[in-house]
């Protein structure tokens, strides 16, 4: 029999989480939190994910013509560079290959659950830890959770009236149904984004007719992409400091075509040159004069995301491509109707409306409740979107964010995620160090982020005032952009160098 001592004392033990660090997401965020974290020697780690396959948008974009925007060289782990691309920007199949490598080099899939949908997260104020609701199992615990379902994840439907009456077949792109044959069928398009932009020249080339409904024309830049021969790949797998030189010149493009051109607009005018270009390539590649007016941007250059091609805008010189920018009033059984009264007849509908950003429900798709019963969603309603160097929130301890508000700046994915996970360790270092079970930013450390960040406002491209017709994704409605005004080695140097003070370690 045991005393009353050790009756106590087992009464009393703090309950233990089932993983000392729950992952929900599992594409290249989820993938490249759990290989740092592995290797920073937190081994015990679940990565959940709801989908049947890892890769995320890899995974689920599948649309003909899908590829990476920014040069392959740039779109990889530093840690895990491949010279095996196929070309300057590698097509969608090759990235979800990549992402299959990863989990199984780095011993990820082992510790993956799929088909595992996380309903709901909230907070133990008592035993410091998550407790995750699962759709159709039981809830899993975790003393760290880290959130990485990124944003481009929930396709929006457009909201048109007619649309459940529609009789023909209906897709989004990043829903794609590969049973649907186009060929010789009048396809309709709603939407010339970032996915549009690399569907188009496809559908065109299949489809009787293609008609594409256009709300707000695309900055289109001409794409510095070229197949890669084996020579090429060769000389990237054994002459030394090739993988090396290709990704410093490939960062250099993309740092200089986004971060610099976005949040230095006022003092570097990168997004002047950038439109000279996109107007040269514009006038060269369309020939009709109206047409090439309907698709000339009104708004500058870094409103809204802009794409790289060399053959969207040449679609518009086909005779079997029709570009109408006339406001859709309804869509029919049959087709799709303006608001002049046309109706443009079409056998298959193609939504490329994009995604939620942010919107309810999305980042992230699930409720979370923190300290005390705090709901994130509502909380970042009443004090708009932000997050301490884009990773965590405070009144949410133990739960960190890959590229939450204002921590993506438009560099690569990849190096910010490795960015974000650098940030995460550090915390998580420092907690296991001094014994603590709860970590959480202090409001303070919150408050002076988010003001400095706003405080760069005056010198960004999403501000000045034709990104008002941009109808651009990028804002909120707060009318906030919340990327991070910051170059790439700023967001390096602070993951690496913020103050350990800057967060609460609670035993």
């Amino acid at each position: 029999m045991s005393s009353p001592t050790e009756a106590t004392e087992l009464v009393s033990a703090p309950e233990q989480p089932h993983h000392e660090v729950v992952i929900i997401g599992g594409g290249f965020s989820g993938i490249g939190a759990a290989i740092l974290l592995d290797r920073a020697g937190f081994t015990d780690y679940l990565l959940l994910e709801a989908g049947d396959g890892l890769g995320g948008a890899w995974h689920w974009n599948t649309y003909p013509g899908v590829a990476v925007d920014i040069p392959s060289f740039s779109y990889q782990f530093s840690f895990e560079q491949v010279a095996g691309w196929s070309r300057v920007y590698a097509p969608g199949r090759e990235l979800k290959a990549y992402a299959e490598h990863c989990v199984d080099k780095y011993d990820v899939r082992r510790r993956t659950r799929l088909r595992t949908t996380v309903t709901g997260a909230a907070f133990d104020d008592v035993a410091h830890l998550w407790r995750l609701e699962i759709d159709g199992s039981d809830p899993i615990t975790a003393r760290h959770v880290v959130s990485a379902t990124g944003v481009l994840t929930q396709p929006k439907l457009p909201d048109i009236d007619g649309l459940p009456d529609y009789t023909g077949t209906v897709m989004h792109t990043a829903r794609w149904d590969h049973t649907v044959d186009l060929t010789g069928r009048r396809v309709a398009i709603i939407g010339t984004g970032a996915s549009a932009v690399q569907a188009i020249p496809h559908l065109a080339r299949t489809a009787e007719h293609l008609t594409v409904f256009q709300r707000t024309p695309i900055w289109c830049l001409p794409k510095p992409d070229a197949p890669l021969p084996g020579l090429a790949r060769a000389a990237l797998r054994s002459v030394p400091g090739a993988r090396r030189v290709s990704r410093l010149a490939s960062q250099a493009f993309v740092e200089l075509t986004f971060p610099v051109a976005a949040h230095f607009a006022g003092l570097v005018p990168v997004a002047a040159v950038g439109e000279r270009i996109g107007h040269t390539h514009l006038r060269q590649a369309v020939k009709d004069p109206r047409t090439r007016a309907k698709l000339t941007p009104a708004y500058a250059l870094g409103c809204k995301r802009p794409s790289f091609s060399n053959a969207y805008l040449p679609t518009f010189n086909r005779d079997d491509v029709t570009l109408e920018t006339t406001s859709i009033s309804e869509v029919t059984p049959t087709g799709v109707r303006t608001v002049d009264g046309t109706e443009h007849t079409a056998d298959v509908l193609v939504l490329a409306t994009g995604f939620k950003v942010f919107e309810k429900g999305n980042m992230p798709p699930f409720t979370v409740r923190g300290a005390n019963g705090l709901d994130l969603e509502k909380w970042w309603e009443e004090n708009r979107f932000q997050a301490y160097q884009g990773v965590s929130v405070p009144g949410f301890p133990n739960f960190f964010t890959i590229l939450g508000p204002y921590g993506y700046n438009g560099s690569s994915y990849f190096n910010l995620i490795e960015t974000q996970s650098a940030h995460i360790v550090r915390a998580l270092r420092k907690a296991r160090k001094d014994g603590a079970t709860r970590v959480e930013v202090t409001a303070e450390a919150n408050a002076d982020y988010l003001a400095s960040a706003l405080g760069r406002r005056g010198n960004q491209v999403f501000f000045q005032e034709s990104c008002g017709v941009a109808n651009s994704y990028y804002f909120d409605v707060n009318g906030d952009v919340p990327f991070r005004p910051a170059t790439t080695l700023e967001t390096m140097w602070a993951a690496r160098r913020y103050p350990l003070d800057a967060y609460e370690f609670t035993a």
